[in-house]
């Protein structure tokens, strides 16, 4: 019986891997998918990412990160609550995937956040989580200043994308506001 089961979750565990290889899916997508519960999931993907399988968490679900040759870039940004649609926009229409958003905390050093923000869909989807769940941005624990690790098609795209952040207002200059 317990090698039945334990069978069971591999087999499980192998079929969430393929379908995060193909799309992004939320752990309770999964968890409905496979008749098992939202935690269940939760551990299967921890037990897959222990086992070297590069599986992100974003806002929007879980994906497979594919190899790829996409250029990869640090912005640095500094804006308001308000300003935060704009920035993301900004980046994905230039082509540019937000990875993550990462703050330097006096307490805990550095504080990541996965974001994996790459459609205008994404974007929606953070914001109307930002709003319904009141959250606060971690940039909130820092004066408005964080990084964001942008993959882009290329070095002038992440360029550019610096160029149309800094007309906006947003990309940190370093002068006190």
């Amino acid at each position: 019986m317990v090698v039945k089961v334990k069978k069971d979750s591999e087999n499980r565990r192998n079929k969430v891997k393929n379908d995060l290889y193909n799309q992004q899916l939320s752990a309770s997508a999964l968890a409905k998918k496979y008749h098992v519960s939202r935690q269940t999931i939760v551990g299967d993907i921890a037990l897959l990412r222990a086992q070297g399988e590069p599986i992100i968490a974003t806002v929007n679900g879980y994906h497979y990160q594919k190899s790829n040759n996409l250029y990869q870039g640090i912005i640095v940004c500094q804006h308001s609550r308000q300003q935060t649609r704009r920035e993301l926009e900004i980046i994905v229409a230039a082509q540019g995937q937000v990875l993550d958003v990462v703050v330097d905390h006096p307490l805990y050093g550095q504080l990541i956040g996965t974001l994996g923000v790459m459609t205008t869909s994404d974007i929606e989807h953070f914001m109307e989580q930002l709003t319904n769940d009141q959250a606060k941005l971690l940039s909130s624990l820092t004066n408005g200043i964080h990084l964001h690790h942008l993959a882009c098609p290329d070095e002038l795209t992440f360029i550019q994308i610096k160029q149309q952040l800094q007309q906006a207002g947003i990309l940190y200059s370093g002068d006190e506001t």
